[in-house]
């Protein structure tokens, strides 16, 4: 098989394809006509193929998943003939290598000599001080920098680097684009230059796994290429191809977007009621390697945050799959997980005790809340009665009911309804039974809003009982 052409030439940072390199690499485009899978970025003067034709010297900003291109735009940039290519890592480089790059462009350009592209790869692993480093140079266009990033460059990348540079969006590739270039990698004399053949199950097979990721599809199909061939046989069959690659490695970063992306989907998932993606989403993070505690924490918020009253073992159940995680670990625990994520996609939903307390703490901000009232008051040290402190204090206990009129709130916070029960699972009777309790405690006074979805099946006996204890109470 041929060895693909080196692209920028030698001393560039990037290593040209030879004949032993990996098949991804051999099989990198050698033009922009052989670039497949971002068609909205490829249209005829659209930013993508200025940058690499050099018809304009933009600063840009690759962001997308892994094996979406990246790295492969470089090397098409790096073969623009007429422009000195520079490339480096961001885990390997420091700032004073970016400004040695930096000087060495600006004193070409003083010279007449050519432009330079500066190309660093994982730039969302550079500090704000290295990302500093790069904005004179951006800006008066001493170097035109083309950086790549898989994470969210509005989270990784600082606003002044980002508003100096195009943005471009780079997607997972589609099955059809990954499908394609498996069979040209198949055909091509860059890769197995026909020598096999793929059975339809085993390209469907591997299509499956790489999901977007055409470096992951090509890895994969080199190594059932070479399990085929070791066997003598010119057919790389499905038992091959499932041999070769034993698991598919989950697109999954604890601390890049896809944490955020797969966080979010599973809570959404969950308060949806859509258990069986709710369990994908906790399968996905599990296999990544996701911490058992942070996915138990989000598990325990949620048990307040969207179903709260409407099923208050929701919450037991939850801190209960908290406690598993510590005492019993994984990989058992994954089951303690399931049993509290099942619970909480199904069970009926109300987020009345996250408005009421925002509610709350929007008033408390707001100022809102005059001082303690004086029956309220702590009246146990010595002086508090003279202050007057507990004062017509009554003890609920004292009541029949467990309930009296009495003023609890603030002055300028009587009669307002943080709480709106739902009218879904437990709170029903919650509601029911709330509309009674208010007008006890505040004696007929009107409330300032209404209680949504009460229901009819709440008793006016409230909080049966009476007590004997004192009735000095904080």
């Amino acid at each position: 098989m041929r060895t693909a052409p080196p692209a920028g030439g030698v001393g560039n940072g990037l290593t040209p394809a030879t004949a032993d390199s990996p098949l991804p690499v051999r099989m990198r485009p050698a033009s922009l006509d052989e670039l497949v899978g971002q068609d909205h970025l490829l249209a005829p003067g659209a930013p993508l193929r200025q940058l690499v034709t050099g018809t304009a010297p933009m600063s840009v900003i690759l962001w997308g998943p892994p094996g979406s291109g990246k790295t492969t735009i470089a090397h098409l940039v790096a073969g623009a003939t007429d422009r000195r290519f520079v490339a480096m890592s961001a885990l390997t480089a420091g700032v004073k290598d970016v400004r040695a790059v930096i000087d060495t462009a600006r004193q070409q350009r003083r010279a007449g000599g050519r432009p330079t592209v500066l190309f660093i790869d994982e730039v969302h692993r550079f500090s704000k001080t290295q990302q500093d480093a790069l904005l004179a140079a951006v800006e008066d266009r001493t170097v035109t920098l083309l950086a790549a990033t898989t994470e969210n460059p509005y989270f990784s990348v600082i606003s002044p680097l980002l508003s100096r540079c195009v943005l471009l969006t780079l997607q997972p590739l589609g099955d059809d684009a990954v499908r394609g270039l498996l069979r040209r990698a198949i055909s091509d004399e860059r890769g197995l230059a026909g020598a096999l053949t793929l059975a339809d199950d085993a390209e469907d097979h591997l299509v499956r796994l790489a999901a977007g990721d055409v470096r992951k599809a090509l890895t994969a199909l080199e190594a059932a290429a070479g399990s085929a061939a070791a066997r003598g046989g010119g057919v790389i069959d499905l038992a091959t191809a499932e041999q070769a690659v034993d698991v598919a490695a989950v697109r999954y970063d604890r601390d890049g977007d896809a944490h955020y992306d797969v966080t979010s989907a599973f809570i959404k998932s969950m308060r949806g009621s859509d258990v069986d993606a709710a369990l994908h989403w906790l399968a996905r993070m599990l296999v990544a390697g996701e911490d058992a505690r942070f996915i138990a924490r989000r598990i325990v918020i949620f048990a307040s945050e969207d179903i709260g009253m409407a099923d208050p073992t929701a919450l037991t159940v939850a801190t209960a799959a908290a406690h598993a995680v510590e005492y019993v670990g994984l990989p058992e625990v994954q089951l303690n997980l399931a049993q509290a994520v099942i619970h909480m996609a199904t069970a009926p939903k109300s987020n009345s005790a996250t408005r009421a307390i925002g509610a709350a703490i929007s008033d408390v901000r707001a100022g809102r809340g005059a001082g303690v009232p004086r029956a309220l008051r702590d009246a146990h040290y010595s002086g508090a009665r003279g202050l007057g402190h507990g004062t017509g204090y009554r003890y609920p206990h004292d009541d029949q009911r467990g309930v009296v009129t009495q003023q609890y709130a603030p002055d300028d916070l009587v009669g307002v309804d943080y709480y709106q029960p739902s009218g879904h699972g437990a709170e029903r009777a919650v509601a029911g039974r709330l509309p009674v309790l208010r007008g006890i405690v505040r004696g007929g006074r009107a409330a300032q809003s209404t209680v949504e979805g009460g229901a009819a099946d709440g008793g006016a006996t409230v909080n049966g009982g009476i007590s004997a204890a004192g009735k000095d109470q904080q």
